[in-house]
């Protein structure tokens, strides 16, 4: 019996087991994939946002504006990556700047830090090259990048470290409530006092199994094009262009491992795993980043993905224990979630507390984290010297990024099953670079198989269910070149 079962391993689900394990109590973190984060939580921009956007009085507003304050001290204590830069919010014409001026309004009635409006020359002072054609900006301070997966796995590897029990590939089949749930899993069945429903796209499927379901929820997707590393560097700040009701629209932005991406687009997915990416709507989503930046080159395209995000019917996130006692819904967490999820787990723990949870200090919390990715200085040569080394710590595996065997093994040590070439990807970046693991993916492959005790074959590619990066092939430079030049 589990005092909490946590259903969903995204960055709100991770966040709030990190939180649970403050305290002294059995939890439970179950997902149906092979890894954390699969979902939408690293299929999104890294966005960590102001709180200007949300209608005032929501709770996206209220909490955006409280995660956001919390980013700098659970980089301290985390390392996953994260970095304030600003934002800019352009308007190209005078009949944008009232909208605008609403958006500076609502941040300052929402507690957004850093709000100002600036003007055509003081844009262009600190953003060279954005299009000469913005003629006024809303800028926030307080906005900043990270690296959602890397945040997400940071949450789990903490929460696990404190006592959390995580499983993966535990794809929920049925729920009971008989003075407590029970709760069937693919690997089998599980007891808990409560239950956090923190399924994403799933939500309203898992609350419909105890009759929790007083919400429904519609899959979106948006669509992404990721440039070369270090290319980010055009930019200081996270350009956006003037909401709309579909939301905030096409961004230009660096990473904050300094790649350049750009999207997402909006779309109306099939379903929670239409996850695929067109030309058709990539081209438009580069056309659109045009009119915020116009000169950046194509050639310096990596790769696309896409992602599908949650959205509720009632246009604000749910979170609230459901008409069944003890059954937590946490749903429609959907822009600005990622922003959010720190506050959004306290805001749980605090109705499960209200609920009858016992809530006893846990002596000894380990707050702080290592990182995985450390900053690295060698030189070509010497990454040539250390690719040719036996199996050793120092040895190179991966060139692009620097990654070396005893980081890989590294990350594999840490409570959380590592078992594919992609969630290796995720915590060291190995095939993340101008190759995409062209040269690392075998070597990864093998190191796989030599520490897993299983042949290189059975070492599966990726871990996931819900997301697929699609390689740009180089003929894709062409045809979208082409066809941004001729208008379509």
């Amino acid at each position: 019996m589990y005092d909490v079962c946590i259903i969903g391993a995204g960055v709100v689900g991770c966040a709030i087991a990190r939180e649970l394990s403050r305290y002294e109590l059995r939890t439970l973190l179950i997902d149906r994939a092979g890894d954390v984060s699969q979902g939408a939580s690293k299929a999104n921009s890294g966005i960590v946002h102001g709180g200007y956007a949300a209608p005032s009085g929501t709770l996206k507003a209220e909490l955006c504006a409280e995660g956001n304050r919390r980013f700098s001290q659970l980089e301290a204590e985390l390392h996953f990556g994260f970095r304030r830069c600003g934002s800019l919010v352009l308007g190209f014409a005078e009949e944008e700047r009232a909208a605008v001026e609403r958006l500076y309004e609502n941040g300052i009635a929402n507690g957004s830090e850093g709000l100002s409006i600036l003007e055509g020359s003081e844009i262009h002072r600190l953003e060279p090259n954005v299009s000469l054609e913005a003629r006024f900006a809303l800028r926030c301070a307080s906005v900043g990048v990270a690296s959602p997966y890397e945040l997400t796995i940071a949450l789990a590897e903490n929460a696990v470290a404190n006592g959390v029990e995580l499983r993966l590939f535990s794809e929920v089949l049925a729920i009971e409530e008989r003075g407590g749930f029970s709760i069937e899993t693919a690997r089998g069945p599980v007891e808990a006092a409560f239950v956090v429903n923190a399924a994403g796209v799933a939500a309203d499927r898992i609350a419909a199994m105890v009759g929790a379901c007083n919400f429904s929820i519609s899959p979106r997707k948006g669509e992404y094009l990721l440039f070369q590393k270090g290319y980010g560097s055009i930019l200081s700040h996270v350009v956006f262009q003037v909401p709309t009701d579909r939301g905030k629209g096409v961004l230009v932005t660096s990473t904050y491992h300094g790649n350049l991406l750009i999207g997402p687009n909006v779309e109306e997915a099939a379903s929670p795993e239409d996850v695929d990416t067109s030309p058709e709507a990539l081209l438009s989503i580069i056309e659109t980043a045009r009119r915020s930046v116009p000169g950046f080159e194509l050639s310096k395209l990596l790769t696309s993905f896409s992602g599908v995000r949650a959205v509720p019917d009632r246009k604000d996130f749910i979170i609230e224990e459901s008409e069944i006692p003890g059954f937590i819904n946490v749903a429609g967490i959907e822009s600005p979630g990622l922003t959010s999820a720190p506050a959004i787990a306290e805001r749980v723990v605090r109705i499960l507390r209200d609920a009858g949870l016992s809530l006893r200090a846990r002596g000894g919390f380990a707050s702080r984290r290592k990182p995985i990715i450390v900053p690295k200085s060698l030189s070509d040569e010497e990454v040539s010297q250390r690719v040719k080394l036996d199996s050793s710590p120092e040895r190179i595996v991966c060139r692009c990024e620097r990654v070396s065997e005893g980081e890989i093994l590294d990350c594999m040590g840490r409570g959380i099953p590592v078992e594919s070439v992609d969630a290796v990807k995720r915590r060291t970046r190995a095939g993340m670079g101008s190759c995409q693991g062209t040269f690392c993916r075998p070597r990864v492959t093998a190191l796989l198989a030599r520490e897993l005790g299983i042949a290189a074959e059975a070492v599966r590619e990726r871990s996931d269910e819900l997301t697929k990066p699609v390689r740009v092939k180089r003929t894709f430079y062409r045809e979208v070149a082409q066809g941004a030049q001729s208008g379509g």
